[in-house]
């Protein structure tokens, strides 16, 4: 079923970061986005999608339960008749009037006490000019637990980094649906339905992902010892990423403590943020401790 409609024009795609909205509802058609309650969402708030008027049907074949779930009662009708159909998409307005696409519902999983939507992460990751095509899943079979894991395929011969990568996210989404790992793909796996077979997406570590230079230094076995117990991975190489190994906000400040006790120190956070590799901290560690009068 169509149920909307846009006109592509190429010359305004740049002053929406390159997005293409999914337009507004064709005749005799009508869209509705709206929350929980079935109340309707202010422009710019993201909210289900739901389809109603004379093209809706009545159902699925054969399938009562998913009947129930997916067509409900219109309860902006008259007609105790018509039906408003849930699609599962997740949607917003814009000031304009028309629809912006932002993902599935039913890709909605929960990491840390939080709820996340997986499809607005990949909607964002998308708008990366060096990003083609992007799914964002939920991994829990890394060492570290539950994980978010991004695929991606590069736009072009160009592949960003897994740094800019993350800063772009970063400034545009909470903490806490930061992916951990970013892998690049060559394409994405597709099921004989020409959908992406999340199933085929590949584990986000493996055997060659750690650089293998090991601790040189008192510090640095120190470290090492800290991210070990904290992250669950066997002899880290000195200059491996600590978000690049599974590391994560909550994951930084258990490791943050533990260093802090046994160096006597007063890290931050920032300072792991700005050196994420043991090397690179403990080099700062070092320096500083240099600095301090005897």
């Amino acid at each position: 079923m169509i149920a909307t409609a846009h006109v592509v024009d190429p010359a305004r795609l740049a002053d929406r970061d390159g997005i293409v909205p999914v337009g507004r509802p064709i005749t005799n058609v009508r869209v509705h986005v709206l929350d929980r309650s079935l109340q309707p969402v202010p422009i710019g708030v993201k909210g289900d999608l739901y389809i109603g008027g004379i093209g809706v049907g009545r159902g699925y074949l054969n399938q009562p339960d998913l009947t129930a779930e997916r067509f409900i009662p219109d309860p902006f009708s008259e007609r105790p008749q018509d039906r408003l159909y849930k699609t599962g998409d997740l949607a917003r307005y814009r000031p304009d009037g028309t629809l912006e696409f932002l993902g599935r519902s039913d890709f909605q999983v929960k990491i840390h006490g939080n709820r996340v939507e997986l499809g607005e992460i990949e909607s964002v990751l998308c708008q990366h000019p060096s990003v083609g095509e992007a799914v964002v899943v939920l991994r829990e079979d890394s060492p570290q637990g539950s994980q978010l894991a991004a695929y991606f395929v590069p736009r072009g011969s160009k592949q960003p980094s897994v740094q800019t990568l993350r800063d772009f996210l970063a400034e545009r989404l909470p903490a806490y649906m930061l992916p951990t790992f970013f892998i690049p793909m060559p394409s994405l796996p597709l099921t004989p339905n020409r959908k992406v077979d999340r199933r085929a997406l590949p584990p986000p570590l493996s055997e060659s992902t750690t650089s293998k230079e090991y601790p040189r230094n008192e510090t640095e076995r120190l470290l090492a010892g800290i991210w070990q117990e904290v992250l669950h991975v066997d002899q880290p190489g000195v200059t491996d990423g600590f978000f690049d190994l599974g590391g994560d906000s909550l994951r930084a400040v258990q490791v943050l403590v533990r260093m802090n006790i046994r160096l006597g120190l007063n890290l931050t956070l920032q300072d792991l943020f700005d050196a994420p590799s043991i090397a690179a901290l403990a080099d700062r560690i070092d320096r500083s401790r240099k600095q301090i009068p005897t």
